[in-house]
C-alpha cells in the first residue's frame, strides 16, 4: 500500500476483532505517531497507552461510561431513530447500529491511547496542531500494518477522573483519545463529498477548475449542502 491508496482508504474503524494488538505493532504505530511534526519541532504531545493493569481498566470504565452518555445524547439530539433513520437497511439507521455497538464495547478496545500534550504556553486555540497531525500518522501506520482506529474526543466528558486514575499533571492537555485494534470489517475506499464542493481558488466557494475527483471516485450525501449549482465546477 503507497502513501497516497493510505490516504484515500483509511477510514474510522469502530468494530474490533478479539485477535491483541501486539507490542511489535504498537511500538511501530507509535513510533510513526511520533515522526509528525510540531510548533517550533518542540515535539509536545506525549501518549499514555491504556492496555491492561489496574490502571487501565480504572481509565477504560471511566471512558466507557462516558461513550455510552456521548451516544445517548447525539442519539436523540441527532434524530437518529427519526425519519431515514426508522428504515433498519437506510444508511443513517446502519449507523446508529455501528455507534451503538462502539459505545456499548468502548471500554473492550484492544487498545485505547490518550493523546496529550505538555502546554508550554497558556492554553490557546492552535495547540492542537502540535498534536493533531501525530494522531493522523498513528491512524495511518495503523492501517498500514491491518489495524484499524478512530480518534474521538470522549476524554472531555471524565478529564478530571481521567486525570487523578492516570495521575496525568494540570500542566497537560488531554487532546484525543483513540481506540484501536485489528478491525472486524474492512478499511475504505472511504466515500466523501466531490472535491469540488471542498476546494475553492481564490475566494469563498469560487469554483477551482483543477479540483477534480480521480475515476472511480465515490461521494457521499453526508456532510454540509455544498455551494449554489452555479457555483459548483462543470460536470464530470
Amino acid at each position: 500500500m503507497d502513501l497516497l491508496e493510505g490516504l484515500a482508504t483509511t477510514r474510522a474503524i469502530r468494530r474490533y476483532a478479539d485477535t491483541p494488538v501486539t507490542d511489535e505493532e504498537l511500538a511501530t504505530v507509535l513510533w510513526s505517531a511520533t515522526r509528525a511534526p510540531s510548533g517550533s519541532n518542540r515535539q509536545p504531545f506525549r501518549f499514555v497507552v491504556l492496555r491492561n493493569g489496574p490502571r487501565a481498566a480504572a481509565a477504560r470504565a471511566a471512558l466507557g461510561r462516558a461513550a455510552a452518555r456521548m451516544w445517548a445524547g447525539k442519539q436523540a439530539s441527532d434524530g437518529y431513530a427519526t425519519g431515514s433513520g426508522a428504515d433498519p437497511d437506510s444508511p443513517k439507521a446502519r449507523m446508529a447500529r455501528t455507534m451503538q455497538e462502539y459505545a456499548d464495547r468502548f471500554a473492550e478496545a484492544p487498545v485505547i491511547v490518550l493523546a496529550c500534550l505538555i502546554r508550554y504556553r497558556d492554553a490557546n486555540p492552535y495547540e492542537g496542531s502540535s498534536v493533531y497531525p501525530a494522531c493522523q500518522n498513528l491512524l495511518l501506520a495503523a492501517h498500514a500494518l491491518g489495524l484499524g482506529g478512530v480518534l474521538t474526543q470522549i476524554q472531555l466528558m471524565v478529564e478530571p477522573e481521567l486525570r487523578e486514575i492516570l495521575a496525568i499533571p494540570e500542566g497537560v492537555a488531554l487532546h484525543a483519545t483513540i481506540t484501536l485494534g485489528r478491525p472486524a470489517g474492512h478499511h475504505g475506499p472511504v466515500r466523501r463529498r466531490p472535491v469540488d464542493e471542498l476546494v475553492y481558488q481564490d475566494g469563498w466557494e469560487q469554483p477551482a477548475p483543477w479540483a477534480v475527483d480521480p475515476p472511480g471516485t465515490r461521494w457521499t450525501a453526508a456532510g454540509p449542502p455544498g455551494p449554489a449549482p452555479e457555483l459548483r465546477s462543470p460536470p464530470r
